[in-house]
C-alpha cells in the first residue's frame, strides 16, 4: 500500500473513506489506470473494528459477503465472519489491489475549484485538486439518539454504535430500542448474559435465515429480490432482523419472549419517569411473519417452477402462540420500579455531509444522485442504502455500485480527451 503519495498535489480522483465502498472504488479506478487516492480519517473498515460490538458476525455466509476477487481465507464459506476477520479482509483486498489508501487524513472540506475545473478537498493533511470526487463514507455517520429521555434523567444512555459487550453496562435492567439486526443481537446477548431486558420492536422485515438447505442471501438472489430499484411504498426505513449470531438462526420474536426478553411496542414518549410505547407491537409481529411466510412461498414456488431437489421444510411455517407481552402488551413503563438502568437506543445513523459544500442535495439533506452519479457533475455517492438497489449497502452490492461508477468517470474522461 503507498505511504509515497505527497500533499499538495492534483490527482484526477479522490476516493473519501476507505470502508468497503472505498476499497471497491479503488479495484474498479485501478483497473482503469486513473490516477487516484483514498483518503481514510482512521484506518481501513474502521468502523467494523471499533463501531460494533465484541461479538459482531457478518449477517451473510462468507461465500456470499466479499468482493468477487477474494475470498475469506480463515472463515468456512457457510460461517459468518467476525467484524475482525471483516476488516482483515479489506486490508488484503486493499494491499492485493495495491490501493493507494492514506490513512490518517481527515477531510474537511470538499468545494469547486473558483474559476476551474474539479474541486479542492481540504485535509488535516494538506490540499489536493480532484477532477472527480467519489463519497464512499458510507451510511453509518452520525448515531442517531430519538429525544425522548432528557439526559439529565439519570438514566445511561448509549448508541448501538458505543456497545461492545454485557460487562461495560453499569448493574440493573435495560431496554433496548429497535428490533432490526442490531437490536436483536444485543438484546440477545445481554439477556443470555443474565439480565433482564425490554426490547421495543418497530416494523421490520425477518426473513429466514436458512430454508431448504439454503440461506436467504440465496433465495434472495434466485428471485431477483436483491436487484430490487426500490424500497416497497412505506417499507423505506423497514429493518431486516436477521442474525450470523452463534452459526446463523432465524429471529423469532416469540422465542425470544421465552428466553425471557420482555417485547414491547415503539418507544413513543417519556414524562416523570415513566416511557409509554405504541399500541402496535402485536401488529409488528404479525407483519414481519407475513413477510417471512412470503418469502416461503416464493421460495417454494421456485422450487417446484425449476424441479429442484431441495427438501420441503414443513416445521418452518409452524408459528408459535403469542406470548404474554404481545397478547397483553406493556404501554407505560416506570423506569425505575422496572430496574432499568440503560437505555440502548439501535436506531441507526443519518449522514452528515456539512463539508461537503456543492449542490447535490435536496432539502433535507440527501444526496441526490441516480446510481450513485449525483446532481453535481464530478461528484459521487457509493455505499448508501438502496443506492441502486436492494443489495448496494451491502459488501458484495458495494461492489458492482463501484464498477458503474468507475465505468461513468471512465466515459467522462473520454469525453475530456476528445479532440477534433
Amino acid at each position: 500500500m503507498s505511504e509515497s503519495i505527497e500533499p499538495l498535489r492534483d490527482v484526477e480522483v479522490v476516493v473519501i473513506g476507505a470502508g468497503q465502498a472505498g476499497v471497491a472504488a479503488s479495484e474498479h479506478l485501478g483497473r482503469y489506470g486513473i490516477d487516484y487516492v483514498v483518503l481514510e480519517r482512521d484506518r481501513i473498515a474502521e468502523r467494523w473494528r471499533t463501531e460494533r460490538w465484541d461479538s459482531l458476525v457478518a449477517n451473510g455466509p462468507a461465500w456470499h459477503d466479499r468482493f468477487p476477487g477474494l475470498e475469506f481465507d480463515d472463515v468456512d464459506p457457510d460461517g459468518f465472519a467476525a467484524k475482525e476477520q471483516v476488516a482483515h479482509y479489506f486490508e488484503k483486498y486493499a494491499a492485493m489491489i495495491n490501493a493507494p489508501i492514506r490513512c490518517g487524513v481527515d477531510v474537511t472540506s470538499v468545494q469547486r475549484v473558483d474559476g476551474g475545473a474539479g474541486f479542492r478537498v481540504e485535509t488535516s493533511d494538506g490540499s489536493f485538486t480532484a477532477r472527480y470526487v467519489v463519497v464512499a463514507t458510507g451510511p453509518f455517520q452520525t448515531p442517531v439518539f430519538p429525544p425522548i429521555v432528557p439526559r439529565t434523567d439519570g438514566i445511561t444512555q448509549i448508541h448501538s454504535s458505543s456497545y461492545y459487550n454485557p460487562q461495560q453496562l453499569a448493574p440493573g435492567n435495560v431496554l433496548v430500542v429497535g428490533a432490526g439486526s442490531s437490536g436483536v443481537q444485543i438484546a440477545e446477548e445481554i439477556n443470555a448474559a443474565g439480565r433482564e431486558v425490554y426490547l421495543s420492536v418497530g416494523p421490520h422485515d425477518r426473513p429466514p435465515r436458512s430454508y431448504r438447505g439454503r440461506d436467504f442471501v440465496w433465495w434472495l438472489g434466485v428471485l431477483g429480490l436483491w436487484d430490487a430499484e426500490t424500497p416497497p411504498q412505506g417499507a423505506e426505513h423497514v429493518t431486516i432482523a436477521v442474525s450470523g449470531a452463534n452459526g446463523g438462526h432465524t429471529v423469532d420474536f416469540r422465542r425470544l419472549a421465552e428466553a425471557g426478553i420482555t417485547l414491547v411496542g415503539r418507544t413513543q414518549a417519556y414524562r416523570d419517569g415513566a416511557l409509554t410505547f405504541g399500541d402496535d407491537l402485536a401488529t409488528n409481529i404479525a407483519l414481519g411473519d407475513e413477510n417471512y411466510l412470503a418469502l416461503l412461498d416464493a421460495a417454494d414456488a421456485y422450487v417446484e417452477r425449476n424441479g429442484l431437489d431441495l427438501p420441503p421444510e414443513p416445521e418452518a411455517r409452524v408459528i408459535g402462540p403469542d406470548p404474554a407481552c404481545v397478547t397483553d402488551p406493556l404501554r407505560e413503563l416506570d423506569l425505575a420500579e422496572a430496574g432499568i438502568t440503560t437505555i440502548i437506543w439501535a436506531t441507526g445513523f443519518t449522514q452528515n455531509y456539512d463539508w461537503l459544500k456543492v449542490d447535490a442535495f435536496d432539502e433535507s439533506g440527501r444526496p441526490i444522485q441516480r446510481r450513485g452519479v449525483s446532481a453535481e457533475p464530478g461528484v459521487y455517492f457509493l455505499g448508501l442504502p438502496w443506492l441502486s438497489r436492494r443489495g448496494s449497502s451491502f459488501i458484495w452490492g458495494v461492489w458492482h455500485d463501484a464498477k458503474y461508477v468507475a465505468d461513468h468517470i471512465q466515459t467522462q474522461r473520454g469525453y475530456l480527451a476528445y479532440s477534433s
